[in-house]
């Protein structure tokens, strides 16, 4: 298993994962591979073939199990569909998602016009979000304006 989590604790014995099929599985136990990845024992899988068959399979965790997010942290889905504002209110479109770079990361905004537009997620362009909106101070000509 490689995982792809912002805290790494959460693999230990008694959490509960779902599969991309709607499978709830629990650890039984999990332990560090090769620098690689973990090995980690599920609840009704002992045998090998049958943990074989979920090769692939995305593992996540309910919502309510996610950490204490800080002040100026957000999950990337609770961005999705907010209205993208200028600091004047005029609208500029709708966050469809965010993408990780390695540099930096960018939210995904579709303008009225259906123009995807990638914006710099960093405090100097993007305020937090609050009431359904995140404001965008776009350096010109971002926008195409």
């Amino acid at each position: 298993m490689l995982p792809d989590t912002d805290d790494p604790d959460r693999f230990v014995a008694g959490s509960i994962f779902e599969t991309d099929s709607g499978r709830s599985l629990s650890i039984v136990s999990a332990k560090p591979f090769r620098d690689k990845g973990l090995i980690v024992l599920f609840e009704g899988l002992s045998r090998r073939d049958a943990a074989e068959k979920l090769r692939g399979q995305l593992l996540t965790v309910d919502s309510a199990t996610r950490r204490q997010l800080d002040d100026d942290e957000f999950w990337p889905a609770d961005l999705v569909g907010l209205a993208a504002v200028t600091p004047q209110g005029a609208p500029l479109g709708t966050v469809d998602r965010l993408e990780f770079g390695p540099g930096q990361d960018r939210l995904v905004v579709v303008t009225p016009d259906e123009r995807e537009v990638l914006v710099p997620f960093v405090s100097e362009i993007v305020a937090d979000p609050a009431d359904g909106e995140i404001v965008i101070d776009a350096p010109e000509g971002l926008f195409g304006d």
